[in-house]
């Protein structure tokens, strides 16, 4: 299960904390978070990813793709630093 909470917001910025696990659906619910809160939009977003425990495959694309997008990811445990960095590009895939 994943949770996401508001903790600062304002015209130009949001940060998002996240705690759980993203996975499957928990990474569709994070990106559609980050759209709501403005991503789209030119919002400068941050989350907080100290509490979040896991990232399947689907996670560490979605952390890809919005760290691609100027998401400023804060904080990822040593497990989830080290699936970000050994995570093959997008188009590595075979």
């Amino acid at each position: 299960m994943l949770k996401i909470t508001v903790v600062e917001s304002s015209s130009e910025a949001v940060r998002l904390r996240v705690e759980g696990r993203a996975t499957g659906c928990g990474a569709e619910v994070l990106r559609s978070a980050c759209e709501l809160q403005g991503l789209s939009y030119g919002i400068r977003l941050t989350l907080d990813l100290a509490d979040v425990s896991f990232v399947d495959t689907a996670g560490v694309e979605l952390l890809k793709e919005l760290r691609i997008r100027n998401v400023t990811l804060l904080g990822p445990s040593p497990l989830v630093a080290e699936q970000l960095k050994d995570a093959a590009p997008a188009d590595d895939r075979s």
